[in-house]
């Protein structure tokens, strides 16, 4: 397996572009994106536990009920969600790049992303499918990766080429979340396109498993999105033998897949909104997957620590706190805490409590935009890892006046 350039349009036949139609204010930002592959897909997608779904959700899950797709078309700067009318905006929205792209309406997988609440013309979506369409392109990829985002400083997008069957095959995906990202599925936009030839039911199964222990492990904020989705989309086209049951090939594919997902992962923790630092909490020594999995989140979803490491102060005493709280079943004093970044690596607690450890080196560790919290359980042999970032002023100040 290597990384490749691409992105979605990495794999075999397909093609993406993105453009300023109109729905953001400002003419320098991209705000629709469609991907297009020239053979219909299996197809796959998990959505936000909210309770509060965007309208694009409930017609996309209509949609690909049957496993299929063929075309994604997602607009930003406004959500479509709480509208009276998002159902027919949504459906017509596919109705529309149905008739300009000469693919079924049904085999449109449909995303919106933006300020919530917000009425959403569709006129401006209308005048630009036309040239969304027009400017289709086997390097359009990044165009597409620019017009998902919304308060997103970097674009976010991966590829890897893999073999399955002795036939070599292509995954990429880009991603949009800054935030409104917590754990449970799925609180961010992730489109993910391979040649790869998988059935629907194994691309749902990988995609359901993977997701457990990728997206569902973020946090940048707490708040657990609208709108929110992920999708994959597979055409078959690297001509490998399908993959329709557990064995060698399918684990080829999630091993693939996990890859583009993690990379993804870290890009959206990496970019959470006023982030000055990638978090990678990782739990090992646990007696349960789910314990190891539950501490991970705990201390990633804490504020306290968040706020500490933005501040570089090795404050372990929240990590601890988060544990504590977190429900999991854990033996407080067997448990170890270390930090961790290019600058090396220090211990500061052990067995609960804290050990003698140099405040400066701890700093210098903490003072790097990548920073591992490590924390050993001593109970068991299950491991988890977790992603998220410092909580800043910058926070603040772009939610205080988001809207406006």
């Amino acid at each position: 397996m290597k990384i490749i350039s691409g992105g979605v349009c990495a794999a075999n036949g397909f093609k993406a572009n993105g453009i300023h139609c109109g729905i953001r204010k400002n003419r320098t930002k991209r705000d629709l994106a469609l991907i297009y592959s020239e053979k219909l897909c299996s197809t796959a997608a998990v959505y936000t536990t909210n309770l509060v779904k965007g309208a694009p959700l409930k017609v996309t899950k209509n949609h690909i009920e049957n496993g299929y797709a063929q075309a994604v078309i997602c607009n930003s700067g406004n959500a479509n969600t709480c509208n009276a009318n998002g159902i027919e905006i949504a459906e017509l929205t596919c109705s529309l790049l149905s008739q300009k792209l000469g693919v079924k309406s049904h085999d449109i997988v449909v995303a919106s992303t933006g300020v919530i609440g917000q009425p959403l013309d569709i006129t401006p979506i209308k005048e630009g499918i036309p040239s969304l369409v027009d400017g289709l392109s086997y390097d359009g990829g990044e165009y597409a990766a620019e017009a998902i985002m919304t308060t997103d400083v970097l674009k976010k997008e991966i590829a890897v080429e893999f073999t399955v069957g002795g036939k070599t095959c292509k995954i990429g995906g880009i991603a949009k979340g800054s935030g409104m990202i917590h754990p449970n599925m799925a609180t961010m936009l992730v489109f993910i396109t391979t040649d790869c030839n998988i059935s629907p039911k194994m691309l749902q199964k990988a995609l359901s498993s993977d997701i457990q222990n990728t997206f569902n492990m973020i946090s940048i904020d707490g708040d657990t999105s609208t709108n929110d989705m992920v999708t994959v989309l597979a055409n078959g086209m690297a001509e490998n033998k399908i993959i329709d049951s557990d064995g060698e090939d399918f684990n080829a594919f999630m091993k693939a897949l996990n890859t583009v997902t993690v990379d993804l992962c870290r890009k959206i923790a990496s970019d959470g909104e006023g982030a000055t630092k990638l978090l990678e909490c990782v739990v090992f020594g646990a007696k349960s997957k789910e314990v190891a999995k539950t501490v991970a989140k705990s201390v990633i979803c804490s504020s306290l620590t968040k706020a500490a490491m933005f501040g570089a102060d090795a404050n372990w005493g929240r990590v601890l706190c988060a544990i504590g709280y977190s429900g999991a079943e854990v033996d407080v004093q067997k448990i170890d805490v270390y930090f961790k970044s290019s600058k090396g690596e220090i211990q500061v607690c052990k067995n609960g409590s804290g050990v003698d450890f140099s405040e400066e080196k701890a700093k210098e560790i903490l003072l790097e935009s990548e920073i591992d919290i490590i924390i050993n359980l001593n109970d068991g042999e299950f491991t988890s890892t977790a992603w998220g970032c410092d909580l800043t002023y910058d926070y603040v100040k772009i939610n205080g006046d988001y809207r406006t």
